[in-house]
């Protein structure tokens, strides 16, 4: 039977070398040959070999000297010794060096057709077991992302379901004011309230949409910016700014309390609306009269945070849904029916992309606290 192979025969003894293509040649298989280690050795890196006989005993070194060379080109490639029999125990232990068999001198061509057609039926079957082996990795790459691809599927459809279902209530309500103004006659204080509420409508619309508009920016994989060092405090302060009049309107104590002035590294804009919607919540849901206190420090290799109001608080079981696109607490809609219901899902999208994590302590009735971290410039690089 041919059999197509390449194989390479390393002897000093011309004889071992001729005789070797005398009994494979007309089997179909490519024989070349080296007759010193080194000449082996270069062969063995420019070419392409199924099987290899290794003589032990080379002039310029021992062939055992090759075996990490061969299994470094192609770990399946069968190494039969040829030995001497004052050799014999050299070859065992190239056997345990990797080495597939070995023949002693002088061999028989049977012997030779033997040895080598089990060797070449061994390279087959371990090729074939790799690329078993790879079909099946692919495969199991394949089968998780088709999951991957429905399960993306399957959230576009939900969310574009849900973004629908949260736009269509303040629509609907905004058409129906309008409609009221364009039909009826009525007088100017009316008219007047009723654009009022129209706007107040069009401004929940807006807020949903910036919403979707960060969130779906905190959730691209691969950001338009570079990330850059970011002082943590100095956006904290610009949000202060912005909010403590708010504060101050529904007379409730906003404080600061900075005990270090940490580095990050991320996104600023990013950064800043995660102040914002965590301090904008804590006022929102805190009555008047009521304390929202704001803290940095550095733990380790962290900027630690917490934003914590003496508001309405959360119940235990609903610590993880809070953070669920569109999810808003019975508690929340009692308080306040306005809200989008995203602003914790974009707190935590721009944790998660900064490396940094948040848990939340609360008590209905008695406040909540919510404390993140996220690692220090240096350490995040």
């Amino acid at each position: 039977m041919q059999m197509e192979a390449r194989i390479l025969v390393i002897d000093d003894e011309v004889g071992i070398r001729r005789g070797c293509r005398r009994v494979l040649e007309p089997l179909g298989i490519v024989v070349e040959a080296a007759g010193t280690l080194e000449e082996g050795r270069q062969k063995i890196e420019t070419n392409v070999f199924d099987l290899i006989l290794l003589d032990v005993m080379l002039p310029d070194g021992r062939g055992t000297e090759l075996l990490p060379v061969v299994k470094n080109y192609d770990p399946e490639i069968v190494v039969v010794i040829i030995t001497g029999f004052a050799t014999v125990e050299l070859a065992v232990e190239a056997i345990k060096q990797g080495a597939y068999d070995f023949i002693a001198k002088p061999f028989d061509p049977d012997l030779l057709e033997m040895t080598v057609r089990q060797g070449l039926e061994k390279r087959r079957l371990s090729l074939e077991a790799e690329r078993a082996k790879e079909l099946e990795l692919q495969a199991n790459e394949l089968a998780r992302e088709k999951e991957e691809m429905e399960r993306v599927n399957e959230f576009k459809t939900s969310f574009t379901l849900m973004v629908a279902h949260e736009l269509r209530a303040p629509v609907s309500a905004l058409l129906s004011l309008l409609r009221t103004v364009n039909r009826a006659e009525m007088p100017a204080e009316k008219r007047e309230e009723i654009l009022q509420r129209s706007i107040k409508r069009a401004e929940e619309m807006l807020e949903l949409i910036n919403d979707l508009l960060s969130l779906a920016a905190a959730r691209q994989l691969e950001p338009e910016a570079e990330a850059t060092p970011i002082q943590v405090v100095d956006l904290l302060e610009k949000v202060a700014d912005l909010l403590a009049a708010q504060a101050e309107e529904r007379q409730i104590e906003f404080d600061l309390v900075i005990l270090a002035r940490p580095v990050v590294r991320g996104y600023a804009d990013q950064i800043e609306q995660l102040w914002m919607n965590l301090i904008s919540n804590a006022i929102k849901y805190t009555a008047e009269g009521g304390r929202v206190t704001v803290r940095v420090d550095v733990e380790n290799d962290w900027a630690v945070a917490s934003v914590e109001d003496s508001g309405i608080g959360i119940e235990a079981d609903l610590k993880d849904k809070i953070f669920e696109d569109f999810y808003r607490t019975p508690q929340a809609k009692a308080f306040n029916h306005l809200g989008t219901g995203l602003g914790l899902t974009l707190v935590k999208q721009i944790l998660d992309s900064h490396g940094g994590h948040i848990e939340v302590q609360s008590e209905p009735g008695k406040g909540s606290t919510f404390r993140f971290r996220i690692p220090l410039e240096e350490v995040f690089r």
